[in-house]
């Protein structure tokens, strides 16, 4: 998706180093700039005792939901202490965009923290295409991606071109609706 207006909001992926996603998330969060960061439960080991942890999915991802205009102000004043760097679409050398739509379904899925729920690099992804469907009921409902068969069982994906896909869990046939191109 090309980008022609700069004051039109859109949701952009964007990288950070150092795994500081969290500290941008911060920062956004006191501009009321909406952003999502997939994360997942790890186990870890805190004073002898076992705990689950929250933690970044995928390191130095952020999605942000803003105004082109409104990245570029903050990346030039963030720049010296936080880099912030837009994920490029080669093709066009300009950012990638993803359509509300697509970061919805990608938001369900990724946000429900299910520990079965696969991500997956743009490498990864050598996938032969799936059938365009919507999940009609469960945790996913709404979902819209490609059902394909991935580690012997049946998930929904939600790819997002160039940056990085999500898998649900097994969703059952039954549970899943064509949809047109």
């Amino acid at each position: 998706m090309m980008v022609e207006d700069r004051n039109v909001l859109h949701w952009f992926a964007v990288r950070v180093t150092y795994s500081r996603e969290l500290a941008l998330k911060s920062i956004l969060d006191a501009e009321h700039i909406e952003s999502f960061i997939p994360m997942r439960y790890i186990m870890g080991v805190k004073e002898g005792k076992r705990v689950r942890k929250l933690v970044p999915a995928i390191h130095n991802l952020v999605f942000v939901h803003s105004t082109r205009k409104r990245i570029d102000a903050l990346k030039e004043e963030l720049e010296c202490r936080l880099p912030i760097r837009f994920i490029m679409n080669r093709e066009f050398c300009r950012p990638v965009v993803i359509p509300d739509v697509q970061m919805r379904s990608f938001i369900l899925v990724a946000g429900s923290h299910e520990e079965a729920i696969l991500y997956l690099e743009p490498t990864e992804l050598n996938l032969v295409k799936g059938q365009k469907v919507r999940i009609t009921d469960g945790v996913f409902k709404g979902v819209i991606g490609e059902f394909v068969r991935i580690r012997h069982d049946r998930r929904v994906v939600v790819n997002i071109e160039g940056v990085m896909a999500v898998a649900t869990t097994f969703i059952p046939p039954q549970l899943v609706e064509k949809v047109g191109e």
